[in-house]
């Protein structure tokens, strides 16, 4: 039973070295063979984690070091999906730019393999486990691009400052180690609710793992790195960076404040309120300054983090966990929705690029209506998702998160929603320039669009799917709410 309940882990780690392998004989410069088996290995494992979520069940393993509960699996399913949409929109782009080898597509899967290792953990080392292998994998991926000294300068950055979070989030582990007695979540929990710990120990413990997750997060003041790797690395690369890894963040940061830590819940909400605030604030602002689009969608993560991190802020109010649990699923749900819609504004991105040339700048997208009225229609929708216009998703995933907030009916709260409402106002300004920029200017390039069937499709399908799920969220709300509900019940 031990295995079983890491099969689909075991399965992508089997499928990554088995596409190592496969690519050193390989000729065809667009790798068809090792895409074909990426693919169809990750599809494979989205099924599992799609099979073991609707099964709904809850099972501890190895020694209660590895929870397969309703959570991981669902986000481990729109991980794998995500990381599929990845490799459909960047292989021609990785083409162009001598990317697309054996290496993009293995790291790429043992990236994907370290946020699986942490959405099933319950142990502190696997996380720190599954946290390492994803970053390692990443800082490859950034410097994949050897002849490119920008990347190679992000590659850099993103080390060394991945390194020193990664340090914090250790050092702060091992002080609620020494503190409760056990790595395992579930036991730390029992510990603290003793109320028989030294309260300075855990709260210098506390800081720290909040400072670690605050990186993970993109959130402020540990957001510095952000803008510099997605302008500098590859955009094949920034793509993924700027998706998947969400997911692991978000569940570490629930797996360890929320099941592990929710006796020090006053302390760290408050904690996450000022983070809130300020990547709310400053990523709004800064982001409006910007000329560069990745560098844009950078400070826009930064504040969509902030935004989202409001929906772990409410507390159990007299014994009630509602406002608790209506917060989390709030906040599960504003990360799809974001990872989501990031990942079509980003596609877009890699679809005007061409070989010599990267659709980086704003002005890059002038005119692009008449260029490809089809297209600029799509990305206006990822515009007015990120932006919260309805009826796209984006603005029932902002409104879930403000309701989860005011339903506590306390004026902390409210003022709280009123600042976020505000922010966005301040964000929506930079997403309409991008459609003002598309629809109103002389185009600046007379280059076609070229893109393969696949990528046309997907893209047109996952702008379909931000209006959709705008229009009928209920059922995406409703597996999230799952999702948290059963994690909360184990």
């Amino acid at each position: 039973m031990n295995w079983l309940s890491i099969y689909p882990e075991i399965a992508l780690l089997i499928m990554a070295c088995v596409v190592t392998l496969i690519d050193l004989f390989v000729r065809d410069p667009m790798h068809r063979p090792t895409y074909v088996v990426t693919q169809l290995s990750l599809a494979v494992v989205a099924a599992m984690h799609f099979a073991d979520f609707s099964a709904g069940l809850t099972v501890y393993a190895m020694d209660r070091m590895v929870v397969s509960d309703p959570l991981g699996h669902l986000l481990g399913f729109f991980a794998c999906v995500v990381v599929i949409a990845v490799l459909v929109y960047a292989r021609a782009n990785a083409a162009q730019r001598e990317m697309l080898n054996g290496e993009f597509f293995s790291l790429t899967m043992f990236s994907l393999l370290g946020i699986l290792v942490m959405l099933s953990a319950n142990n502190f080392l696997v996380i720190y486990l599954g946290l390492e292998l994803m970053s390692l994998s990443l800082y490859a991926l950034v410097a994949l691009r050897r002849d490119h000294p920008p990347a190679t300068e992000a590659a850099m950055k993103f080390f060394v400052l991945g390194a020193l979070a990664s340090g914090f989030l250790l050092y702060g582990l091992s002080m609620m180690y020494g503190a409760t007695g056990s790595l395992d979540i579930p036991e730390v929990f029992k510990a603290i609710a003793t109320g028989q710990i030294n309260k300075t120990v855990l709260a210098f413990g506390l800081v720290f793992i909040v400072a670690g997750l605050a990186f993970k997060l993109s959130a402020v003041p540990f957001h510095m790195w952000v803008p510099d790797v997605y302008d500098g690395a590859p955009t094949p690369v920034t793509l993924l960076i700027g998706c998947a890894p969400e997911f692991a963040a978000f569940a570490i940061t629930f797996r360890l404040l929320v099941e592990g830590m929710s006796g020090l819940a006053v302390d760290w909400q408050q904690m996450l309120i000022v983070v809130s605030i300020g990547s709310m604030a400053l990523g709004n602002i800064a982001a409006i300054a910007q000329t560069n689009i990745k560098r844009m969608l950078a400070y826009s993560a930064i504040a969509h983090m902030g935004f989202m991190l409001l929906g772990f802020t409410p507390t159990v109010i007299e014994g009630n966990t509602y406002s608790a649990a209506n917060g989390y699923s709030s906040a599960l749900f504003y990360v799809v929705v974001y990872v989501f819609t990031t990942l079509g504004a980003f596609a877009t991105i890699l679809l005007l690029s061409r070989r010599g040339f990267e659709a980086d700048q704003i002005d890059d997208f002038k005119g692009l209506a008449r260029r490809s009225p089809w297209f600029a229609g799509v990305m206006s929708l990822f515009m007015f998702s990120l932006a919260g216009v309805p009826p796209t998703v984006g603005f029932y995933a902002k409104l879930a998160v403000l309701q989860s907030i005011v339903t506590t009916n306390q004026p902390g709260y409210i003022a709280l929603a009123v600042f976020a409402v505000l922010m966005s106002l301040v964000g929506a300004f930079y997403y309409i320039r991008i459609v003002k920029v598309m629809y109103f200017d002389e185009p600046a390039d007379s280059a076609p669009i070229v893109a393969g069937t696949d990528v046309r499709a997907l893209l047109s399908l996952n702008g379909a799917a931000i209006v959709l799920f705008g229009i009928l969220p209920g059922g995406l709300m409703a597996l999230c709410t799952q999702a948290i509900v059963r994690a909360l019940a184990t």
